[in-house]
């Protein structure tokens, strides 16, 4: 009996050493299929809205003009928005002495800027993406003028102090088109930057 199992453990021996061999022999030949990309690479720049407000003859953004009724003075403010800057909203805001209707006549161009519904002296361009890259320029007054009211007299005149004198402010905003659908929830935007 002894004979029998020393025969029987042999065999499974030299078969487990057979498995175990050709195992090891197919293992190093066997391939995997396998594969890898080339890495995409994400670079996030800076957006940027880049606004000017220029009018020639300004000095220290500030210009003087003598009165004399009935004659136009030529008031060249303009907007621009300078190239590679994004789609926006382009404000300009128009503010007025208390003396400016008794002195002076002017528009704003219509042609250009439309009022910000609900607020007074204000008015909005969409610029688009195409432009807000290239760059675009705006003249804000109709004509680029404002005309002395012929019906000045020699008395009102006499009577403009520093204080008195008309005076004509213009700003400029611009907000960012993403995420502001309505034009007067972007002047709210802008109104917060003073």
């Amino acid at each position: 009996m002894q004979a029998k199992k020393s025969v029987s453990t042999k065999a499974v021996v030299l078969l487990l050493a057979l498995v175990l061999l050709l195992g090891c022999g197919l293992g190093g030949t066997l391939a995997w299929l396998s594969a890898k990309t080339d890495p995409v690479v994400n670079t996030f720049t800076a957006g940027n809205i880049k606004i000017t407000l220029t009018e020639e003859g300004a000095v220290n953004n500030a210009q003087s003009f003598k009165m004399v009724p009935g004659i136009e003075i030529e008031k060249k403010p303009v907007v621009s928005v300078l190239a590679n800057s994004e789609e926006c909203w382009l404000f300009v805001k128009v503010e007025e002495s208390a003396t400016v209707a008794t002195y002076l006549t002017y528009s704003v161009d219509s042609a250009i800027w439309q009022p910000v519904p609900g607020e007074s002296g204000v008015f909005f361009k969409s610029i688009s993406a195409a432009d807000a890259k290239a760059g675009v320029s705006y003249d804000v007054l109709t004509g680029d003028i404002v005309t002395v009211n012929s019906g000045v007299t020699q008395d009102q005149m006499d009577a403009v102090t520093d204080a008195t004198a008309p005076k004509l402010t213009f700003t400029a905003y611009a907000v960012q088109k993403y995420g502001f659908d309505d034009v007067a929830d972007a002047w709210d935007e802008a109104e917060k930057l003073g």
